[in-house]
């Protein structure tokens, strides 16, 4: 099945990519979840128009993107939560709270689906959680989770 990415998709490609997959991975979940549409000649005209958005908001070059690193390898960045007995936070912090934390500590705007959080944030702690700003730069955001009193 042929198909036109609007999102990113790891291991997949970036939006505006044309890439065949099989039938069940593109009709059961890049369709409905919206990473995706259907091929076909006049949605091959809407790649266009998908690339010159993501260019807009993208990081240009690795430049740039090292600019960005050095910043981030320098911030401290803290996110006070609402905490139970024991360090486990009621719920858990998604990659949107650490990205508005980044830029509350003065850092740059970063896109939340550039985070590889691993697995979920449910304790307090110190984090290092890896950005990919370039596909050949990764930097690390410095993350402290407190408990809020």
């Amino acid at each position: 099945m042929k198909i036109i990415l609007t999102q990113e998709v790891s291991n997949l490609g970036e939006p505006g990519d044309i890439v065949e997959v099989k039938n069940g991975y593109g009709r059961n979940y890049l369709l409905p979840q919206g990473f995706a549409i259907s091929w076909s000649r006049g949605a091959e005209k809407q790649v266009s128009q998908i690339k010159r958005a993501r260019s807009i908001r993208e990081i240009r070059n690795v430049d740039q993107a090292q600019e960005v690193k050095a910043q981030l390898d320098t911030l401290k960045v803290t996110l006070t939560e609402r905490a139970g007995d024991g360090g486990r936070l009621f719920g858990s912090v998604t990659p949107a709270e650490v990205v508005s934390a980044v830029q509350a500590a003065g850092g740059p705007a970063l896109d939340r689906r550039r985070l590889q959080v691993g697995s979920p944030i449910k304790t307090v702690g110190s984090y290092q959680i890896p950005v990919r700003l370039h596909p050949e730069v990764v930097a690390t955001v410095n993350l402290d989770v407190v408990a809020s009193k």
